[in-house]
């Protein structure tokens, strides 16, 4: 199954391989084989004492072991071979057994036995309700198919339920995330008024000096932490806030979604936004803004704090350097006031001519009061 998208529906098939939900795997190795599909003794016996044959002995029991790995009843032609072969020949069935029901009637008594033994419920109306409920739920706050369908999984298995069948997840999930999106897509549109619509309307409209769409404008990344780049990025800022407030166009809805909506815009271009309805346009384009003016508070908060700490650098090499300057100047004068000592008598008479050389010497005057 591939990942497919009907524009015109609105319809995503999502691929099983991006879900949880159980399946065969492409290769199976030996030691999964023995660990989940050797059927024990007491299963054997279950098994012979229900079927009358070799081939419902064999398709029972594949059913059992299927069951027990994936919480599912697959088809089975869909049982791969390597199981197949696996099991009849650790039951030590004749090598032309094949697992087939001649009637459906024995298939739908076999599933009975086994949900009976696994201690399962068969009840598709309360699975389906539940993971109606739970896609609803989440689908408030979780956007791709896959994560909705998973979480809708784990409740089924939860409750001790079968799984329906992964059609039944994926149309369920594509259906209630459409509507959820469809809803919030409303509300944003609603909260937005009729002057912000228009503003909003014209980033589609209205160029740039470069000859770009405004709207090409909201997807420009930062630059460098340069001044001229500030005040660019300052007024880029200004020019985002008078679009509209877009705390309250995004009120109630949760930042996931904000995010997916925003990327969706991101990503397609003006021509593209033009074949989706107008509530829908209007409020992937909100929810850019949205993102794109906190982006730029985001890169203004960085480009000030880049500029600060390039400042601080710069002043502290400038004050290493007065640190270094004023050591050499110390140390100079004590060296040299270390010399006038020297030439100090303590008990009598200064060396006069010796003590006016390292005054000199030291920068000093030999006559001064100091």
């Amino acid at each position: 199954m591939t990942l497919t998208i009907v524009w015109g529906l609105g319809w995503v098939v999502t691929s099983i391989e991006r879900t949880a939900y159980p399946r065969f795997k492409r290769l199976i190795t030996a030691h999964e084989l023995h660990l989940f599909f050797s059927p024990t003794r007491d299963e054997l016996q279950w098994a012979s004492d229900a079927t009358d044959g070799d081939e419902h002995l064999l398709a029972l029991l594949l059913m059992l072991k299927s069951y027990q790995r994936m919480g599912c009843f697959p088809k089975l032609e869909d049982v791969p071979d390597m199981v197949v072969d696996f099991v009849r020949r650790l039951v030590e069935l004749p090598e032309d057994t094949l697992p087939v029901y001649q009637a459906e009637k024995t298939a739908k008594n076999h599933r009975g036995l086994v949900r009976k033994r696994v201690g399962v419920l068969y009840d598709q109306a309360e699975a389906r309700r539940i993971v109606e409920q739970s896609i609803r739920k989440e689908a408030a706050a979780k956007n791709r198919p896959a994560d909705l369908i998973n979480i809708a999984l784990e409740k089924v298995v939860e409750a001790g339920l079968e799984l329906p069948a992964f059609s039944t997840f994926d149309a369920m999930a594509s259906k209630i995330r459409r509507e959820v999106n469809t809803a919030i897509c409303d509300g944003v549109h609603d909260r937005i008024s009729p002057a912000e619509r228009a503003g909003l309307a014209r980033l589609l409209e209205d160029r740039d000096g470069d000859g770009t769409t405004l709207f090409n404008r909201l997807k420009k990344p930062a630059q460098g932490p340069s001044w001229s780049h500030f005040k660019t990025l300052t007024k880029r800022l200004e020019w985002l806030e008078d679009l509209g407030d877009t705390d309250v166009w995004m009120d109630g809805v949760a930042a996931g979604k904000v995010t997916d909506f925003a990327g969706e815009a991101d990503a397609a271009d003006v021509a593209e936004l033009r074949d989706y309805r107008p509530v829908k346009r209007l409020a992937l384009v909100a929810c850019l803004v949205h993102k794109a003016r906190m982006r730029v508070r985001d890169d203004l908060a960085t480009m000030f704090c880049k500029r600060v700490a390039t400042k601080v650098k710069k002043a502290k090499q400038e004050l290493e350097e007065i640190r270094l300057a004023e050591r050499e100047i110390v140390e100079a004068l004590i060296g040299n006031y270390r010399t006038v000592l020297k030439h100090i008598d303590e008990g009598g008479p200064v060396h006069a001519a010796l003590v006016k050389a390292a005054a000199m010497t030291a920068g000093g005057s030999p006559g001064g009061g100091g």
